[in-house]
């Protein structure tokens, strides 16, 4: 398991409130995000299903997470790479982006994601700000506050 190229480089240049919204369990989370080198972006702000009663595709865990963070759901930006996700992220009342650079997604992954509900989708982190900001979200320039 290796980290996806510009990620780190990336998710830094949020200035935003950033989390993990994941379907692993906490603890494999946890271990996954240091294993790759990004839990120090997220860290303490790492949110797993075991919080709430209904994972994915149910919207409870975006919820949780909104509520959480003190944001309202309409404003909150989700990044997805799974069907069930995007199904979430619009149930909860989010913008979602569909993520295709994962080493598992097929070549009409985009498409499905779409035809599920995502809003638009990205196929490499070097656009994720750009996406970001395309829904008003702030992005640094110089490296999270």
């Amino acid at each position: 398991m290796a980290e996806i190229p510009f990620a780190r480089q990336t998710i830094d240049q949020i200035a935003t409130l950033r989390c993990v919204a994941s379907s692993t369990p906490a603890a494999r989370l946890r271990w996954k995000l240091q294993r790759v080198g990004l839990i120090n972006l997220f860290d303490p702000h790492i949110f797993s299903t075991d919080l709430v009663q209904n994972g994915k595709p149910a919207p409870d865990l975006f919820l949780h997470v909104a509520m959480a963070m003190s944001a309202s759901p309409h404003e909150c930006i989700v990044v997805e790479d799974s069907v069930n996700g995007v199904i979430a992220g619009k149930a909860a009342g989010m913008h979602v982006i569909g993520f295709t650079a994962g080493n598992h997604c097929m070549a009409d992954h985009g498409e499905t994601l779409l035809r599920f509900g995502a809003d638009i989708i990205i196929d490499k982190y070097e656009d994720l700000g750009a996406a970001i900001h395309s829904f008003g979200a702030t992005i640094s320039q110089g490296g999270a506050p």
